[in-house]
């Protein structure tokens, strides 16, 4: 699949995405639990939300778990470059816009397109903070502008 608009060097002027970190926590030891968000249908899912899920659940996790008990990494990264054709309100706007004539937009953000049952962002832990680490995706889910569910990839028999 070729994506409409990804290529930044024939945009002028690139949307940056605000999401600050990719991993955190601990980045070095191996965890017998892993967890991960996936959503339940395709979707493209903005910067700031992505963002927003990876705060919610990341202060989750510091708390419960301390800076170094847990490994959380978001997957996606927005690549696709939205476009928005600014439409001018008030007095006089009809003299001024011009309408959909040259309604191709001006770049306003970056977004990431997942496809069904993609995972998003995957937490890694021990088993005594498997509960914490499910409340922590439920909040990031929260913030997806889409459906998501939970997944245990690794340690399910370590739960009980």
């Amino acid at each position: 699949m070729v994506r409409a608009y990804t290529r930044k060097e024939y945009i002028r002027k690139n949307p940056n995405s605000r999401i600050v970190q990719y991993d955190m926590g601990n980045l070095r030891e191996e965890f017998p639990v892993s967890l991960s968000l996936a959503v339940k249908k395709p979707a493209q899912i903005r910067h700031n939300s992505l963002e927003a899920a990876r705060v919610a659940s990341n202060r989750l996790m510091q708390r419960a778990a301390g800076r170094m008990g847990y490994h959380l990494k978001l997957r996606v990264y927005p690549h696709q470059i939205v476009r928005e054709n600014p439409m001018a309100t008030g007095a006089g706007a009809d003299r001024v816009q011009s309408g959909m004539r040259n309604a191709f937009g001006k770049p306003i953000s970056v977004e990431a397109i997942v496809k069904k049952n993609q995972r998003i962002i995957t937490i890694d832990c021990n088993a005594k903070n498997f509960e914490e680490a499910k409340v922590a995706l439920k909040r990031a889910g929260m913030k997806m502008p889409v459906p998501c569910k939970i997944v245990v990839d690794k340690g399910a028999e370590l739960i009980k």
